[in-house]
């Protein structure tokens, strides 16, 4: 039997924490060794714990499997964090402070100064200031949903050409509000122009992102970025106008071969999460769509449609991307992956667990 990292995942029982149970199965390197809640789920059997809202039943090796209250001792090193932003600070910095290493979704410390937000396609290097952090172990964070496919599409075109300005405006999924999300009588029919908090996280993340790594400090990247969210009608799937000026203006056809092309480390290292093509361009004019392109490359590439030149700036596009699984709980798994294939984290032997077969 080949050899895999236990792992365990906070607010397990939450959206968030479904996607990485479901994601996390059969996963070459990880194997869910704990499930922590909430106190009022502590103690009950994850079935009977969790309102399960997934495409695929429960796996049966965690039906019966009693969850832990967070904030317990674990005997996982590696914690993929999916709590609500309410409770998730505190516990993640205790699990950190006591040597885990902590892949968080949560928004609590991405603009700490020592703690990253990662996409390994774009900012890898990043890593190298969790050293720095006062915690035996880390806080490592991914990025808000809504700026994930964005940051990814920014980073090769700022690399290339600079850029300047971005103005951008989300139709955001009900997923991303968590379960039960917003009440239907507010979203059937109807889009609802604000999320709280939302505009100031897509403002200010996509610089610390594609900022620049200096000692002990990341600076941020000098563009501005203008955001508008709004939440609408749709399950699954954050999708983004997106209009850029840059220093150097390219053409259309220069921006669709570059994001085309474009690879990075997770490809290079062919991480288990990570897509083949980080960015799928399309050549249609009515595409990309939620409910035709959301799950290409597993949910974990940014879709990118309607190329074409912007007569206020430069250019301007259409992004799409999975918020659960990019923008959520594949993105913390390929965080991990990437921060273990860099020699970051090692495994004692005493440590690894033995996979066992599929229930």
């Amino acid at each position: 039997m080949e050899s895999k990292i236990p792992v365990a995942i906070l607010g397990a029982t939450g959206t968030v924490g479904q996607k990485f149970v479901l994601l996390l199965q059969n996963h070459p390197w990880f194997e869910i060794g704990e499930l922590a809640a909430s106190p009022r789920s502590a103690n009950k059997t994850y079935k009977d714990a969790c309102a399960w809202k997934q495409d695929k039943p429960i796996p049966s090796l965690l039906r019966d499997k009693l969850l832990l209250e967070a904030g317990a001792k674990l005997s996982s090193r590696i914690l993929f964090s999916g709590m609500d932003s309410s409770v998730a600070g505190p516990i993640e910095e205790d699990y950190a402070s006591r040597g885990h290493i902590v892949i968080s979704n949560s928004k609590n410390h991405r603009m700490d100064s020592d703690v990253p937000i990662i996409i390994p396609e774009v900012n890898p290097d990043h890593f190298e200031i969790t050293k720095k952090q006062r915690f035996m172990g880390a806080i490592i964070t991914n990025s808000n949903c809504a700026i994930m496919p964005v940051a990814m599409v920014l980073a090769p075109l700022h690399r290339a050409f600079k850029v300047k300005w971005v103005q951008l405006s989300s139709m955001q999924a009900i997923s991303g509000a968590g379960y039960p999300g917003v009440p239907s009588y507010d979203i059937l029919g109807n889009i609802v122009p604000f999320i709280e908090g939302e505009e100031s996280k897509v403002e200010t993340e996509s610089q610390k992102i594609l900022g620049r790594l200096n000692g002990d400090v990341i600076e941020p990247a000098d563009f501005i970025v203008s955001a508008q969210c709004n939440r609408v009608p749709l399950i699954d799937g954050h999708t983004i106008n997106l209009s850029m000026k840059f220093e150097r203006k390219p053409s259309p056809r220069q921006v669709r071969d570059i994001l085309g092309a474009w690879k990075s480390l997770p490809q290079k290292k062919k991480l288990p999460t990570a897509p083949s093509s980080p960015i799928i361009v399309f050549e249609e004019e009515n595409r990309p769509q939620p409910a035709r392109d959301i799950r290409l490359e597993n949910g974990m590439a940014a879709c990118v449609g309607r190329i074409r030149e912007c007569p206020i700036g430069h250019i301007k596009m259409v992004v799409l991307g999975h918020n659960t699984i990019r923008g959520a709980a594949g993105a913390a798994i390929l965080n991990a992956e990437a921060y273990i294939s860099l020699g970051y984290f090692q495994l004692k032997p005493s440590e690894q667990v033995k996979t066992r077969a599929p229930g």
